[in-house]
């Protein structure tokens, strides 16, 4: 019987799957509680966890005898790959998992700041009718949706802006422009460059590495169309927070739904307050209801395949 680490939240019905089986420590708060963590770790055969457990430096040099991390979710980056690799430690990402969950927050966050309009309630109900202030919204249906990364989230993305009408271009560092899941996803390939010029709406579908560090800087920024919207649902390092929130003070750009952030939890922040036209929620666009069972029963299938 092997011993399950499970540092973060998890569908319980999953956890008691992987129960059946093994030893499962299941503690949603352990991640929290660093020293308890280490202590657990060097007898943890297998460890799960979501994006806030740093998987390397003193930990991963604690799990001496592990042989599968599985991840709840697809970012990688607070996991050491290499580490986990010189180790012969397996890594499991829930890839796809959450993908509908991504798309629609992505779609759904493209059309409340194209529209403009979802944010009168409280002046209707003051007796306040802002209808000429709110009838300039703008429809997605034409609009340019510029996808940056193409993977299996961009794609779906990319197939609910089609529904809707929108024009598809994207950009994908790891694919050739003549790979088929272009096409395939009515999808026009374009340079970086040329997608951020001609986009009414870019969202963000590349893990944080070295090369995707700081993509999006004040320089990129500038260069987007002008009324544009940008969507970051992947790594808040991609981002500068500052220059994004100095071109959305501007009226550069026409709105943000900022989902990651370079610390996480975002402390208070200067750069965001009284900010207009910005949606900030707090790493939740791939945690559903159904995504959550999904990537839970996911990692808890191959996480038991691993270590039979």
């Amino acid at each position: 019987m092997a011993r399950i680490v499970i540092t973060e939240f998890m569908d319980e019905r999953a956890v008691a799957q992987l129960g059946a089986h093994h030893d499962v420590l299941y503690d949603p708060h352990l991640v929290d509680d660093a020293p308890r963590l280490l202590a657990t770790a060097p007898a943890a055969d297998a460890l799960v966890v979501r994006n806030r457990t740093q998987v390397r430096g003193e930990l991963l040099a604690a799990l001496g005898r592990c042989r599968v991390v599985g991840r709840l979710g697809v970012g990688l980056d607070n996991i050491d790959l290499a580490g986990c690799t010189a180790r012969g430690m397996q890594v499991i990402p829930a890839t796809g998992a959450n993908a509908q969950s991504v798309a629609e927050y992505v779609v759904a966050a493209a059309l409340l700041l194209l529209r403009g309009a979802y944010q009168s309630t409280a002046a209707v109900a003051a007796g306040q009718w802002p209808r000429n202030a709110l009838s300039n919204g703008r429809e997605a249906g034409s609009r340019v949706l510029g996808l940056v990364g193409f993977g299996s989230i961009g794609q779906l993305t990319a197939r609910l802006g089609r529904a809707l009408g929108m024009q598809i271009v994207a950009h994908d560092p790891l694919m050739e422009a003549t790979h088929p899941a272009y096409a395939a996803n009515g999808a026009r390939c374009l340079a970086l460059d040329d997608l951020v010029a001609c986009a009414d709406v870019v969202s963000l579908h590349v893990p944080l590495v070295d090369s995707t560090r700081g993509l999006f800087g004040a320089t990129r920024i500038a260069a987007m169309k002008r009324g544009a919207v940008l969507v970051n649902t992947a790594r808040g390092g991609i981002v500068d927070e500052a220059a994004l929130a100095a071109a959305l003070r501007s009226g550069h750009l026409g709105g943000a739904a900022i989902d990651v952030f370079g610390t996480e939890p975002l402390p208070a922040s200067p750069h965001f307050v009284d900010c207009p036209n910005l949606l900030l929620t707090p790493h939740v666009a791939g945690v559903t209801a159904e995504a959550n069972e999904r990537v839970s029963f996911l990692i808890a299938e191959k996480v038991a395949e691993a270590l039979k």
